[in-house]
């Protein structure tokens, strides 16, 4: 029963992460095109590439996602 409890954690951390990845770099790419048809971009917007952009976005989304399948993992475990 163990080894199926932590393989389950370990999907749950996998996907929470996956979904985190896949979220901040949809959302970073999409700001970065945004911030290229405006009027006047900033020079953030005209100095970083939008690789580099989708790149720490989905840094960031991986961290957000596993910091949420710890969390649930955590509360769960308390709740037990």
């Amino acid at each position: 029963m163990g080894r199926k409890k932590n393989r389950s954690v370990f999907t749950l951390i996998l996907a929470c992460s996956a979904a985190g990845v896949i979220l901040g770099g949809t959302a970073s790419w999409a700001d970065s095109k945004s911030c290229l048809q405006e009027a006047a971009p900033s020079a953030q917007c005209l100095t970083k590439s939008p690789v580099t952009r989708t790149i720490e976005g989905m840094s960031v989304g991986l961290v957000a996602g596993l910091g949420a399948a710890l969390g649930a993992v955590w509360q769960a475990k308390r709740a037990s």
